[in-house]
Formats: structure tokens, sequence, C-alpha cells
């Protein structure tokens, strides 16, 4: 290298490549995440970026983009309830109402399978929740 401009020279190509590859790869899963698409669609679409990349990418985004943006916020959306489903059931807590704990408190006492200290234990702690 000559001078420091090469160095930015190379380091903006270089930049453009690796953004041109996530790109692609991009279009790529969303082609086969998209329910909406048939198989003949997809087919195409996959045989239209192997032929020709840049322009194959440029017209997915552009036509199915708004689609390809939705599709990956529900799949977030899904992904962060599954999430907190999975660390409220981790954790033990409910996300019942305090009536409703009161209630199966109740239950347990009708039943007897609590006592009445236990019960009035267990309706003090869901009416502080």
């Amino acid at each position: 290298m000559n001078n420091i401009w090469e160095f930015f020279v190379w380091l903006f190509w270089i930049y453009i490549l690796f953004a041109c590859i996530w790109i692609f790869i991009s279009v790529f899963i969303d082609i086969f995440r998209d329910h909406s698409l048939n198989g003949w669609g997809k087919a195409l679409w996959v045989i239209f970026l192997v032929f020709l990349p840049f322009l194959a990418a440029l017209i997915y985004m552009i036509a199915r983009g708004r689609g390809m943006a939705e599709r990956n916020a529900s799949r977030l959306v899904s992904a962060q309830a599954e999430s907190a489903d999975y660390i409220r059931n981790v954790a033990g807590t409910s996300a019942a109402s305090p009536a409703a704990e009161i209630e199966k408190s109740k239950q347990l006492f009708d039943s007897g399978a609590i006592t009445q200290a236990e019960y009035e234990a267990l309706k003090a702690k869901a009416l502080q929740a």
C-alpha cells in the first residue's frame, strides 16, 4: 500500500462486499420463511437471485420489502412473548389476578387441603401482589 487512502478504499470495498452478502442472505432467508409465496414463486426468486443477484435483491426489497419487515417484526414479537412466558414459567410467578389466587386458595381450604392459617397467609400474599 502506497498511502493511507488506499487502505480506506480497501476498507470501503470490504464493507460493500459484506453488506451485499448480508442483503443476499436476508432476502434468501425471507423467501423461504414467507408462507404466502408458493413453491414456484420461491423457485423463481431463487433462480433470479442466483443469476442476477444485485438486480433480484433490489427488486425483491422494493416489491416485497414491507412484507419482509412485517414478518421480521411479527417473529420478534412472537419470540419476545415466548421468552416472557418461559421466564414467567421458570420463575414460578403467575399472571393470575389476586382474586383468582384467593379463589384458588378458598377452594383448597374448602376441600380441606390447607388450614385456616395457611388460607389467610395465601390470601394476604395474593393481596400484597
